[in-house]
């Protein structure tokens, strides 16, 4: 097995090199821990800097309503492809990506391995995504030679009304609505896995369940990542039982390297295990969803009628040409899917660089960011729940993109653009978006030993979600990720408004690639919110213009623009020889100065992506997991 990826750890938060015996003596080591603190507060003071000169400009001090998305929490390192014949798993924790291995190797599909990575990530990772919340699905039959999709995105509970985050006409403070029983969705993630297991499944469900079930009950080390997170968030940001879990009883957080234990979470596994979806939209699991919403300290109104009506949705993919390749995604409500269309097929008529050599150069990420400022215009104005807000006609028709690829020049960055008018209808129907998009996700990509392919983004929407616990798991902030407002200033409805039994927009962007003779190539997605349609444009070409690797692809420096400002990586890769020597290493600061050259406003922030992918290349499957996160690729 060719596996890439973190080191075992002999204790907390030290890797060992396999094979290579350690000499050095106490002080040498000490000696060494003093050096690599002065270099880490040396890049600290140089990222701070590079912070004032480029962020604090115009632009970037309109932005500071927006929501980061999950924290920075290190840089893993320089590291290789991983390397397999037969099948391949990449997602964002190392135990995870066994037990979807573990699936595999036992003869199962893509779709079980997912269930089993989904099952532990809801465990290990529990900020970025679980049974409290939901997902959407990209399914690749190799022998029916078709893909499919599935929607299993949260839904407002029957109560919900478009005024659910106003107060005498204002919104409330965001923190303060995410921080509640009001923001819980009903989750879809545990029906989508149980109906996608019953169309694509091969192993029995119950042994989908073991690995997770074992590492509840027996433990599992608590990551450096999570650490981080909990330290960053305080004990007093979540409810008691949240709290009782992830901090100790004077409020500091499980330490790297603590064996955790999850029993509560064991039980309810069993019960899904055990009677399928039932056992977590009825009965106990239920019950304790109910309960958790209602004792928030701001109560919601989700109900067990909300839980045992949810169902997911099978959707035709979103796919569309780009070189030689078919670019498949999501449909609405993500609107990660056309969004990543709408901007390679402004892109497609410009050279952005053939090779590794031409990757990056300042000319192409500038053409880059203009048609993504484009895609976001119309995103923001006309994405939403299908079932209820229809998508305009056109937003891919070469026409309507060549008239507003025009309005892109090679020198220059244009202001925010409006959106664009595809059909006469869409100009009268829809106001300003005000949404706030704030997103703990993680993304899954597998193929399997028959070629079969899945592409997972999950989330429970905010990183922790709303802090509140039921059953062993965080329950979804969801519905902070509509519009607040239900109209905008001049009293047109927002397309993206609260509404009974909507499924917030999303900006999530599962993705498959399929090349010229219809065979799967790639297999790629991240998250990041509002910014992952960034993340997996700059991956797709990484990928297919620059012909870098899986690893190279999701390591490249992340940037783009989602309307105003350029935004750009606090790279955190960065070393203080990239200050000394910039023509070698070409650091945040180079591109940043090269783009406010050209005319860009910049903004610098760390831009925290969590791309994994697999590409099949040369009869190999070639793997990559980003190393901004704690993810691995691994296969056989």
């Amino acid at each position: 097995m060719a596996v890439r990826g973190r080191e075992i750890k002999s204790e907390p938060g030290r890797p060992v090199a396999r094979g290579v015996p350690t000499t050095e003596g106490p002080r040498a080591r000490e000696g060494r821990r003093v050096s690599a603190g002065l270099a880490s507060r040396l890049l600290f003071v140089a990222q701070a800097f590079l912070l004032l000169v480029v962020a604090l400009t115009p632009a970037a001090l309109a932005q500071r309503w927006e929501i980061a998305p999950e924290a920075a929490s290190g840089w893993l390192g320089k590291r290789e492809p991983a390397v397999a014949q037969r099948f391949m798993v990449s997602a964002a924790n190392p135990a995870a990506v066994e037990a979807g291995l573990e699936m595999l190797r036992a003869g199962g599909t893509a779709v079980d391995a997912a269930i089993a990575v989904q099952l532990v990530l809801g465990l290990v990772e529990p900020q970025s995504s679980g049974l409290g919340g939901g997902a959407f699905l990209l399914h690749w039959d190799e022998r029916a030679r078709s893909l499919t999709t599935w929607d299993g995105r949260e839904t407002a509970p029957a109560a919900a009304k478009p005024d659910r985050f106003l107060v005498e006409g204002r919104p409330i403070p965001f923190v303060e609505a995410v921080r509640s029983g009001a923001s819980v969705g009903v989750p879809g993630l545990v029906r989508l896995l149980d109906d996608v297991h019953r169309a694509h499944g091969r192993l029995p469900w119950d042994r989908l369940f073991a690995p997770a079930i074992r590492l509840a009950e027996e433990g599992f080390l608590v990551s450096a990542r999570l650490h981080v997170l909990l330290t960053l968030e305080g004990a007093q940001a979540f409810s008691p039982a949240a709290r009782a879990y992830f901090f100790d009883e004077v409020g500091s957080p499980r330490p790297t390297g603590a064996r955790l234990t999850n029993p509560e979470y064991a039980a309810t596994l069993r019960r899904i295990a055990a009677a399928g979806a039932d056992g977590f939209y009825a009965g106990e699991t239920a019950e304790a969803i109910v309960a958790a919403v209602a004792g928030a300290e701001r109560p919601g109104d989700l109900t067990r009628a909300d839980l045992t009506g949810y169902r997911t949705v099978s959707r035709p993919p979103l796919c569309s040409q780009y070189r030689t390749r078919r670019i498949c995604g999501m449909a609405p409500p993500s609107s990660g899917g056309l969004a990543v269309a709408q901007t390679l097929a402004l892109l497609e008529p410009f050279d952005l660089g053939q090779g590794r050599d031409l990757a990056m150069r300042p000319a192409a990420m500038h053409l880059i960011a203009e048609a993504q400022k484009l895609a976001y215009a119309d995103r923001d104005r006309y994405v939403a729940d299908p079932g209820f807000v229809p998508l305009p006609d056109g937003l891919l028709d070469p026409a309507y993109i060549a008239s507003r690829r025009s309005l892109v020049s090679r020198t220059a960055p244009m202001a925010r653009p409006a959106a664009g008018v595809p059909d006469r209808r869409a100009a009268l129907d829809f106001g300003d978006d005000e949404t706030i998009e704030n997103v703990g996700t993680s993304h899954v990509s597998i193929i399997d030993a028959d070629g079969n392919a899945v592409s997972l983004t999950t989330t429970i929407e905010g990183a922790f979600g709303s802090r509140l616990f039921a059953a062993g798991f965080l329950l979804n902030n969801q519905l902070t990720d509509f519009s607040f407002r239900p109209a905008d200033r001049e009293g047109r409805p927002i397309a993206n408004r609260i509404e009974a039994g909507k499924r917030p927009r999303s900006t999530m962007a599962p993705t498959i690639v399929l090349d010229a003779a219809g065979r799967v190539e790639a297999v790629l997605g991240s998250p990041g919110g509002g910014r992952i349609i960034l993340y997996v444009t700059k991956a797709l070409i990484g990928l297919i213009d620059w012909q870098l690797d899986p690893q190279a692809a999701a390591a490249l420096l992340n940037f783009g623009s989602r309307g105003g400002a350029f935004e750009i990586e606090l790279d955190p890769s960065f070393s203080i020889d990239a200050l000394i020597r910039p023509w070698v290493s070409r650091p945040t600061m180079w591109y940043a100065l090269a783009m406010r050259a050209m005319g860009h406003e910049v903004t610098a922030d760390f831009l925290t992506s969590g791309l994994h992918i697999i590409q099949r290349k040369d009869g190999r499957l070639l793997g990559g997991a980003d190393p901004r996160r704690e993810g691995v690729a691994a296969g056989e």
